[in-house]
């Protein structure tokens, strides 16, 4: 298919037979542009409205498959994944960094990159955000009707292991990515939204499970589709499906994410019981009803301040050295702490110190 960078225009012949044939002939584009992207001042203002969220944040952005990994392809062999995921991310890539985030990618053209290595690039930089960029494919080869936009996070959300903020994050993107592309979400979901679980049971997708940062997998359509195949080497609509992703990050950042302190000179000591203190730092109230604590995987007593924003979680010092918590909250927004698991360990002078 031929780029180009102007809307695509489908012609519908319809033909009605009422006495004489006529012919009614419809020009119907196959995707709209967004009207805070359309015009590049107004594109511009936009970015610049959300850079007050999204500048100084660290983002890895993961171009799924690429060089030797090419076999993912549309019916009629034009459409290949490993290129439009490129495309898509160096387009994100360019909205963030206007924005003033600092962006890292796995691969910036069409190169090998070993599935465990994305994760190890990431990790390395020490980022905020993970976000791997593919389009899927159904399980049966002649299936080229389905089509969907959906976003992956880790883990169920009764394993412990899950982090809800991984989730949170899936449906900001996922709500405006669905919108710019006006595509609906699937029916294996109310939201869009994807354990990758249901991918791989109790194993989840590499890039997922070994990153350390809060991440998520996109699968933007399906490439296999037929209506996909007419728009995906469009390269005017990979920038607009770049948009509906950043746009899905912004309002995440924007909406506030909670942040947790351990006060460690504030431990309390009795007998063979520490008491630990956390303060969430910003001035957005907590949902008290959403807060659980684990130590050790198991559920556990805490006391929480409103007005002081202070968490009190009780420990007892027989033989739990080292120990686990986790810590699980949201503010009014529905958005959830970014870092749940804290280490601790008991000093020679039986004092409670965290791990970093």
């Amino acid at each position: 298919m031929r780029k180009r960078n102007s809307i695509l225009i489908i012609t519908l012949l319809i033909i009605l037979q009422i006495g004489c044939t006529k012919v009614i002939v419809y020009n119907v584009p196959l995707y709209e542009q967004p009207i805070d992207w359309k015009e590049i001042s107004t594109r511009n203002k936009t970015i610049s409205e959300y850079s007050k969220y999204l500048n100084g944040k660290k983002i890895f952005l993961d171009a799924g498959h690429g060089g030797e990994d090419r076999k993912n392809k549309s019916h009629n062999g034009e459409i290949i994944e490993a290129d439009v995921n490129l495309r898509v991310v160096l387009n994100l890539k360019s909205y963030l960094e206007q924005a003033g985030a600092i962006v890292f990618l796995s691969r910036d053209k069409d190169t090998t990159v070993q599935l465990g290595d994305r994760s190890e690039l990431a990790n390395k930089r020490n980022v905020d955000l993970f976000i791997s960029i593919h389009h899927n494919a159904p399980s049966k080869v002649e299936d080229d009707y389905t089509n969907y936009t959906s976003v992956y996070y880790h883990a169920f959300e009764n394993d412990y292991e899950h982090e809800p903020c991984n989730k949170d994050l899936a449906r900001y993107i996922q709500r405006d990515l669905s919108y710019v592309m006006n595509n609906p979400s699937g029916l294996g979901s109310f939201d869009g939204t994807y354990s990758d679980y249901n991918i791989y049971p109790k194993e989840g997708f590499s890039v997922l499970r070994k990153t350390k940062a809060q991440a998520v997998l996109v699968e933007c359509a399906f490439h296999t589709s037929r209506f996909e195949e007419m728009r995906l080497n469009n390269e005017e609509f990979n920038q607009i499906q770049a948009w509906g992703i950043f746009r899905g990050l912004a309002k995440y950042f924007k909406a506030e994410i909670p942040s947790l302190t351990f006060l460690e000179d504030s431990t309390s000591y009795s007998d063979s019981v520490a008491t630990l203190f956390f303060r969430f730092d910003n001035q957005q109230k907590i949902n008290s009803r959403s807060i659980q604590i684990f130590f050790n995987k198991n559920e556990s007593e805490y006391s929480f301040d409103k007005n002081q924003n202070i968490l009190a979680i009780p420990v007892k010092l027989i033989n739990t050295n080292p120990f686990e918590i986790k810590i699980i909250a949201s503010n009014n927004n529905g958005n959830h702490l970014r870092k749940t698991f804290y280490n601790f360990k008991i000093d020679e002078n039986k004092k409670i110190r965290l791990i970093e």
